[in-house]
């Protein structure tokens, strides 16, 4: 009964909340007013709030611009845990517009949504990407492709580093940065969460995501480790496959000491 009715009391608050906000953030985006940026953030921690999802980071954002940040991809709750710290935009796969809620959302947050299969569109999409990291906006990339089961880096696609190679001709420093992230779910109740209680907050794919949800929200009190890396500068001399590696390796140390309970940058 308690939980139906923390269940119930989420709702309510995310709805409120949404109501409030959102009028004012379609105007924003209509207007092409800042605060359009700043309002997902805000929706966001209220969400993390009643959802239960306590965020701890590890080092800190690269101040310096354009800067890509490339994370390892566990589940939906990434997206609401990296937009609680940050004012971010994503890249996502073109299919996301059409899930229910998280479509909504990823639209309302202006994502670049991209179609990987149509290679006719390709440098659209790569410009689109371009203008928005030289316009400073703070792009997110995962890099695996898909989600994982939470416990470990899949392998890192180096072609989706072509992201960050077509932002390079438009910085003004011919340079883009590109920061490794590493999302760790690593509690829950106040203890460490294991490897086989780490379901509860990943999210593979083929795990429907309603009963996932109601099952998050039961939990209510999960805890999750954001370490944020040395970023690696990418110009038109860098090697994608390099950068590829690189990236991979700094993710999967970050990741692998988070787990372990000793997160590091």
């Amino acid at each position: 009964m308690i939980n139906w009715l923390r269940i119930g009391f989420s709702f309510f608050v995310l709805g409120l909340v949404t109501l409030v906000l959102l009028p004012v953030h379609l105007l924003a985006i209509r207007f092409g007013w800042k605060v359009s940026r700043r309002i997902p953030r805000i929706w966001h921690k209220v969400a993390c709030w009643v959802l239960g999802i306590r965020v701890r980071v590890h080092g800190r954002i690269d101040r310096r611009r354009p800067l890509m940040l490339a994370a390892n991809h566990a589940s939906w709750q990434d997206i609401l845990v990296l937009s609680s710290i940050a004012d971010v935009v994503f890249i996502a796969k073109s299919e996301v517009k059409t899930w229910p809620v998280f479509g909504t959302l990823a639209r309302w947050q202006q994502s670049v949504f991209v179609v990987r299969e149509d290679k006719r569109r390709t440098g659209d999409q790569a410009r689109e990407i371009g203008d928005r990291m030289a316009g400073g906006e703070i792009v997110v990339l995962f890099p695996e492709g898909t989600t994982s089961d939470g416990n470990r880096l899949l392998e890192v696609k180096s072609s989706l580093f072509g992201a960050a190679a077509s932002a390079v001709p438009s910085s003004p420093t011919g340079m883009v940065h590109v920061q490794p992230v590493a999302i760790a779910y690593t509690g829950i109740h106040g203890m460490p969460m294991g490897r086989y209680s780490r379901p509860i907050s990943a999210w593979p794919g083929d795990v429907e995501l309603v009963p996932h949800l109601l099952d998050l929200m039961k939990a209510a009190a999960i805890e999750v480790d954001v370490t944020f890396g040395e970023s690696i500068d990418y110009t038109d001399k860098s090697n994608r496959k390099h950068v590829s590696a690189a990236v991979e390796k700094r993710i999967r140390r970050m990741l692998s000491a988070a787990l372990r309970g000793r997160p590091s940058a």
